[in-house]
């Protein structure tokens, strides 16, 4: 059975927001799709075998929106139980997110046009209300007024049933004197923590070789910051999920990269084993006195 899903409603209110959601969630997606199309899309869909499909139509369609309705019937009398999300936003906030994105609206040159002058914003929105009208009473309706994207997608999701998918979840050393990593989430400083660069013999190994590890899981301090790290992502990390969050970095530096954020990462990674797709980085590059592991 194919699961098909319809985005439509007002410009402005979310759409684009919905759609990319849909299409990380393993989705096909088409956007603006003229309504002529929607019938041919969903049986080629079903005879290639897709499980997934959403498209999103709205007032942009050429003239042909006010068939959306009986295109929709035919696509259900397939036997393809179609959902319809409708998502709509009150005149005030589509005037403020036109205003913050600077983008006109998709009906000014068609009203432009049928009356010969250039239609004020209110002009397009209302007249996009009265195109859209009968297809928002039909079918379920979100307002996105007041609510922020990553709310909207939690939304999209839920109505859809779409099952979450885990974080991916990356661990990434650095060295503060190189800069922490523009891309990190969540950051953590361990210069605090006794350093294996002054023991002579440690210092050409990294956090990654047994001596450094030995030398670092004797000081409590070191369990401490770990254990610590770990109980604020247990706590945290489902709220970053129901936030619709693809992927979250968690950044952990020391002075110069090769001993002790080395060594965090590793055990963080390693008591986080179980989440799912787990990732390891290592910014900081070995010295040139740097010696491998010994198996």
């Amino acid at each position: 059975m194919i699961s098909a899903v319809l985005i439509t409603g007002t410009s402005g209110s979310g759409k684009s927001v919905a759609l990319r959601m849909l299409e990380d969630a393993g989705y096909l997606c088409v956007d603006n799709l003229p309504v002529r199309f929607l019938h041919d899309f969903i049986v080629n869909s079903k005879k290639d075998g897709i499980k997934r499909v959403a498209v999103a139509i709205d007032a942009r369609s050429p003239n042909d929106i006010a068939q959306l309705p009986d295109a929709l019937q035919a696509v259900r009398a397939l036997g393809v139980p179609m959902r319809v999300v409708f998502l709509d936003a009150n005149t005030t906030t589509l005037v403020q997110r036109y205003s913050e994105s600077r983008r006109r609206h998709p009906l000014t040159d068609r009203i432009a046009t049928d009356t010969g002058q250039p239609p004020s914003l209110h002009e397009c929105i209302a007249t996009e209300r009265e195109l859209l009208g009968q297809l928002r009473d039909q079918e379920h309706v979100i307002d996105t007024s007041g609510i922020t994207p990553g709310q909207l997608r939690a939304w999209i999701r839920e109505l859809v049933q779409i099952d979450p998918l885990p974080i991916v979840l990356t661990f990434e050393s650095f060295a503060f004197k190189s800069g922490a990593p523009i891309g990190a989430d969540l950051v953590f400083d361990a210069r605090c923590l006794p350093n294996p660069h002054y023991d002579p013999a440690l210092r050409p190994y990294t956090g990654r070789d047994p001596s450094v590890a030995a030398w670092l899981e004797s000081n409590p301090l070191v369990g401490s910051m770990v254990d610590d790290i770990t109980q604020f992502l247990r706590k945290w990390l489902p709220h970053y999920a129901q936030d619709t969050r693809a992927y979250l970095t968690v950044a952990i530096g020391c002075t110069g990269g090769q001993h002790r954020s080395v060594y965090i990462v590793e055990e963080l990674a390693r008591r986080f084993s179980d989440h799912g797709q787990v990732l390891v980085r290592h910014r900081a590059q070995p010295g040139p006195d740097f010696v491998p592991s010994v198996p």
